[in-house]
Formats: structure tokens, sequence, C-alpha cells
């Protein structure tokens, strides 16, 4: 692999980490919601987005740094979570800071499930 490759990914990487950390930040505090089952299901599908893409990220590192093979990368199913990760039904009804980083998530979850399908296609 060349750096460009990796370097790319290390900052996809770090922007879902950094994701991740306030994510968690948010979570953390006291809920205010006014819509409390609306901001459950926010932060759920918020946990699974970045669930899925840190297995993706993680994976695509240990291809990078050569512990597993691209193929061996490729071997599951595309990108998880397709179907509920994209999901926004609930987010109009969530505090503005949730809603926030709903959309980070999503923007980020679509660019990496891009890169899936690039991977997928140039792998076949």
């Amino acid at each position: 692999m060349t750096a460009a490759p990796t370097a790319f990914f290390a900052k996809t990487y770090d922007e879902a980490m950094a994701l991740a950390v306030d994510a968690r930040a948010y979570m953390a505090a006291p809920s205010r919601a006014a819509d409390v089952l609306a901001e459950t299901v926010c932060g759920m599908r918020l946990a699974a987005r970045i669930t899925h893409m840190m297995v993706w990220l993680l994976r695509q590192r240990a291809v990078h740094a050569g512990e597993i093979a691209a193929a061996e990368a490729l071997d599951d199913e595309p990108l998880g979570g397709i179907g509920e990760c994209l999901d926004e039904s609930a987010a109009e009804s969530c505090s503005p800071a949730l809603t926030a980083l709903m959309d980070r998530s999503l923007r980020l979850y679509v660019r990496i499930a891009r890169l899936d399908d690039m991977a997928r296609r140039n792998a076949a």
C-alpha cells in the first residue's frame, strides 16, 4: 500500500473516533429531552452507525498493516446496518445536539458505505 491511502484511511478513522468520543460525551450527560423515546431511538441509531463504521475501518486498518488480506476484509457482508443506519425517521424529534451528532454520523456512514462499495467492485 502507498502512503496516500493509508493517510486517507487514518484521517477517516480519526474522524470516526472523534465522533465516537463526542457521542459518548453526549450520552453520558443527563438527558433533558422532551421526547425521550425519539432521543433513545436516535441514540441507538447513532451507536449502531458508529459501531458498523468502526468495524469496517478497523478491518481496513488491518489490511493496511498487512495483518489480513484485502479479500479477507471483504469476506463478510457489505458495511453493516444499511437499512437501520440510513433511517432518519426519529431525527426531527431529537435535541439539537443529538441531531448534529446524527448528521455527522450519517455523512461519515454514507462516505464509508461508498468506500466499501468501491472496494468490493475493485475486488470483483
